[in-house]
């Protein structure tokens, strides 16, 4: 114990040595001030966010509402197979309550999904839009 406890400062003194020689590391060329030194390229704007999240969102939604369908399709078919045994009865039903439960999740995020892409690029608050042109009068 008394080893580790007297290695301990000699950890300190190594790490505050390279601590700033990796924090230095991260200014770019050019002194980090002035001058370009960012790389050029095509910027990211909010419509090509709006798309990419829209894209994403758009597909994660379909494959859970399609599982989500799967789900309740499964659980209708347990249930007319199950007959009178109960237990499989009332797994069906949980399993049916389960499925209907998840889809109005699924479905939920996907209002929240839309709802915040909206708000990130600006549309939410559009009070006039000029749909043949696409272009939002505030």
């Amino acid at each position: 114990m008394k080893n580790k406890i007297t290695k301990l400062p000699s950890y300190l003194i190594v790490a505050a040595i390279l601590l700033p020689k990796t924090v230095l590391a991260i200014i770019p060329p050019g002194g980090g001030s002035g001058g370009s030194s960012l790389p050029s390229g095509t910027p990211i704007t909010l419509d090509v966010l709006e798309y990419v999240i829209l894209r994403i969102s758009t597909f994660l939604i379909t494959v859970s509402a399609v599982l989500a369908l799967i789900f309740i399709v499964w659980s209708g078919v347990t249930y007319m197979y199950a007959g009178e045994d109960t237990a499989k009865v009332t797994s069906a039903q949980n399993r049916l309550k389960s499925g209907i439960i998840g889809a109005a999740i699924v479905f939920g995020v996907g209002v929240i999904i839309q709802t915040i892409v909206s708000v990130v690029t600006l549309d939410f608050f559009c009070t006039v839009r000029i749909p043949i042109i696409g272009t939002c009068l505030y």
